[in-house]
């Protein structure tokens, strides 16, 4: 199994920690962030398609070809221009099957990503005091993705999309539109997929978004009371 993981920003947030590295080279209690990520992945993904830009050489020069026997394979995202985008960069590599599609910012809880795989189509979610940051997921009765709205003004509810989401090709038939930002999010291709077909929204209790300086503490501090990343602090 494939893991597509976005990793082309700048990290503008993250900074003066990311003017010098790639974001996902960030050290998080010791280790770089993006070791963190792939750690915590099921065994069932073999192949990492690592979508890169800023400083990607960097990533390249610390990973290599392989990182604990899965295979990277790195795509270069030619343009910033949003989530949705930078899925469409990996859609040629992608073999006809399930991938896991996550961010490079975000600590995901393994048990959770385990329990997204269970099922054919899933999107991962938490809830946050904050929902306007994010997208925000709306439920059908049957506890499958009705809606997601990207970073609402008013959001209805406090429950949000933590970027991670078990998918397949399919997901290329739908359109892009793009934001008024000028990004092209995953929000709309993903609302118009979910009218089709079910995906399983999988509420997760390990959840950590690393966008800015003052999270890593806050991440480490979890990181030491979380049995499936206990050894990443041990071991460093």
């Amino acid at each position: 199994m494939q893991a597509v993981i976005l990793a082309a920003g700048e990290g503008k947030r993250m900074r003066p920690l990311t003017l010098e590295r790639p974001k996902p080279l960030v050290l998080v209690a010791g280790r770089p962030l993006l070791e963190h990520i792939i750690d915590a992945l099921p065994p069932e993904v073999d192949e990492i398609i690592l979508i890169v830009g800023y400083k990607a050489d960097m990533l390249k020069e610390h990973f290599g070809d392989t990182y604990k026997g899965r295979m990277i394979r790195y795509i270069r995202q030619w343009m910033p221009a949003g989530t949705a985008h930078a899925l469409s960069m990996a859609e040629p590599f992608l073999r006809n099957e399930r991938f896991i599609l996550m961010n490079a910012d975000d600590l995901h809880g393994t048990p959770a990503l385990r329990e997204a795989l269970s099922h054919p189509l899933a999107i991962l979610v938490a809830q946050h005091p904050e929902p306007s940051k994010f997208g925000v997921i709306g439920l059908n009765e049957d506890v499958t993705l009705a809606s997601i709205v990207e970073k609402p003004e008013h959001p209805a509810t406090n429950l949000i999309s933590t970027g991670a989401m078990v998918l397949d090709k399919r997901i290329f038939d739908y359109e892009v539109v793009r934001h008024e930002s000028g990004e092209y999010f995953m929000t709309y291709p993903l609302n118009l997929f979910a009218k089709d077909h079910a995906i399983a929204v999988v509420t997760q209790d390990f959840w950590i978004p690393v966008g800015y300086p003052e999270d890593i503490a806050t991440a480490e501090a979890r990181l030491i009371q979380y049995p499936d990343f206990r050894h990443t602090i041990e071991n460093v």
